[in-house]
C-alpha cells in the first residue's frame, strides 16, 4: 500500500464497465442477463466506414499528435454546419475515446468542476483523481433532470474561482434534453464559465435537431464528441474536441499532454473516420433514432404503468427510473445500490443505481440502458418500412421485452 496515492486507495473500476463484467461473468454460470447496465450501441458499424478500415489497415505510421488534417477538417466543417459558428481544422483535438479528452481537459484547467447531479459517471472520479474541487448542481425530474440558470447563477454568485461546467445533452442517465441552454448561456458568458458540451449523444436526438449551447455561447464553449454512440463504434476509441479559438490555449496544453501521454490515435482508426465526418448518414440515423424511440417508449410505458416514476426519453439509449414508489419496508431495500444487486441476482436485470451519477442512494432511482437487442436485425427489419409496429417488439427486442417483464412482474407481485 506504501507504492500507492492515498487517494487511489479505495478506488473502484468504472461502474459501467463494471457491471457489463459482472453481467457476463453471471452469463458464463449459465444464467440469463437483461443487459441494461451498459450503454453500448446496438447498431453496427456502418459498413461504409468498415471498408475504410479495411482499405487502410496497412497504416503504420504515427500521425500528428492533434490527428490527421482530413479528419480534423472534416470535424470542422461538420460542427461549423451543426453549430453555426466558424471553426477551422486547427481548433480540433482528436483522442482515443472522448473519456481520455474529457479527462485531459480538467487536468489542464485551473479550476473548480461544476457538475450537475445526475451526471455520467466518469466525470467525477476524473476530477477526483487529479484533486480537483467539485461543486454538484441537484437537479429535478420536474426540470428534465438539468440545471437551470437561477441554480447555477447561485453556484457562480458564491464562488469566485474559475469554473469549468460539464453539460451532457440528451443526457446520461436520464435519456432527456436540456430545455435551458440559452438562458445558461446567458449565465455562463456573465461569470466567465468555460463549458464542455459532451455531445456524445447529439445525432441520437430523436427529432434529428440537436441544438447545442455553443450556438448561444461559441466563444466559451469546448464541444465533445465521437464515434462511440452514433456510429456504434466504441471499441474503435476515437473522441473529438472542438474548441473556439480564444480557448487555443486549452487545445494546446492539451495537445502538449497528449504528446506525452497517447501521442496520436491509431492510424487507420482516424483514416476510416474521415467519412464518418464527411459524407451523409441521415438515413442510417433517422433509422437508429427512430428504433431508439420505438423501445424507450415501449420500455417507459411498462414501468410506468406499475407506479415506476420516469421521464420519457427523448434522445440517446437511457432512462431514469424512480422506485422510491414501490418499494415497501417488507422489502428490506435501503438504497438504490441494494436495489440494483437485488435486481440482478433475483431478476437477472443488470442496472447502475442513480447514486454513480451523483444522486442520493436513498432516492431509489436507477438507470435502465435500453440497448440489449440487435441492432443490426432491426435496421435491416426496417430497410422496406418507414415504422415499427407494438406487434414487432418482442420479435426484434426480445430482451428488452422480458426484462421490463421481470421488473413490471416483481412489481405487481409485491402487490397481491
Amino acid at each position: 500500500m506504501r507504492f500507492i496515492e492515498k487517494k487511489f486507495f479505495d478506488i473502484k473500476p468504472s461502474s459501467t464497465l463494471s457491471i457489463n463484467e459482472l453481467s457476463k461473468k453471471i452469463q458464463t454460470q449459465g444464467k440469463k442477463v437483461f443487459k441494461f447496465g451498459l450503454g453500448q450501441s446496438p447498431f453496427p458499424v456502418p459498413s461504409i466506414l468498415v471498408k475504410e478500415l479495411q482499405k487502410h489497415a496497412h497504416s503504420k505510421d504515427y500521425l500528428d499528435v492533434s490527428g490527421l488534417y482530413e479528419l480534423r477538417d472534416s470535424i470542422a466543417k461538420y460542427h461549423t454546419s451543426k453549430n453555426k459558428f466558424g471553426y477551422n481544422a486547427d481548433d480540433v483535438l482528436v483522442g482515443p475515446g472522448s473519456k481520455e479528452l474529457l479527462f485531459q481537459c480538467q487536468m489542464v484547467f485551473d479550476g473548480i468542476t461544476l457538475l450537475p447531479a445526475p451526471s455520467w459517471v466518469s466525470y467525477a472520479p476524473q476530477a477526483n483523481f487529479l484533486g480537483k474541487k467539485i461543486l454538484w448542481i441537484q437537479t429535478t425530474a420536474k426540470e428534465n433532470w438539468h440545471i437551470t440558470a437561477n441554480l447555477l447563477e447561485d453556484i457562480c454568485k458564491k464562488d469566485k474561482e474559475n469554473k469549468l461546467l460539464i453539460l451532457n445533452s440528451p443526457n446520461n442517465p436520464s435519456g432527456t434534453s436540456s430545455r435551458h441552454l440559452e438562458e445558461l448561456a446567458f449565465i455562463a458568458k456573465k461569470y466567465e464559465l468555460i463549458i464542455i458540451s459532451d455531445e456524445i449523444y447529439a445525432e441520437l436526438d430523436f427529432t434529428g435537431n440537436y441544438q447545442s449551447i455553443a450556438h448561444f455561447y461559441p466563444e466559451g464553449t469546448i464541444v465533445s464528441g465521437g464515434l462511440s454512440k452514433w456510429c456504434g463504434a466504441g471499441g474503435w476509441r476515437l473522441g473529438t474536441m472542438i474548441f473556439p479559438q480564444n480557448l487555443s490555449l486549452i487545445r494546446k496544453a492539451m495537445r502538449s499532454v497528449a504528446s506525452e501521454t497517447f501521442t496520436s490515435v491509431s492510424a487507420p482508426i482516424q483514416y476510416a473516420a474521415v467519412k464518418a465526418y464527411k459524407i451523409n448518414h441521415n438515413e442510417f440515423l433517422k433509422k437508429c433514432r427512430l428504433i431508439l424511440k420505438f423501445v424507450s417508449s415501449f420500455l417507459h410505458e411498462e414501468l410506468c404503468s406499475v407506479g415506476i416514476k420516469a421521464l420519457k426519453p427523448t434522445g440517446g439509449f437511457y432512462i431514469l427510473c424512480d422506485f422510491s414508489n414501490v418499494i415497501k419496508k417488507t422489502d428490506n431495500i435501503f438504497s438504490d445500490k441494494e436495489l440494483s444487486n437485488f435486481l440482478l441476482q433475483k431478476l437477472g436485470v443488470a442496472s447502475l443505481p442513480g447514486s454513480d451519477f451523483g444522486l442520493a442512494k436513498e432516492k431509489m432511482i436507477l438507470r435502465l440502458a435500453f440497448v440489449d437487442f440487435d441492432g443490426g436485425k432491426a435496421l435491416k427489419y426496417l430497410r422496406h418500412r418507414n415504422k415499427l409496429e407494438i406487434s414487432d417488439y418482442k420479435e426484434l427486442f426480445p430482451m428488452v421485452y422480458e426484462g421490463s417483464l421481470k421488473i413490471k412482474n416483481w412489481v405487481l407481485e409485491k402487490n397481491i
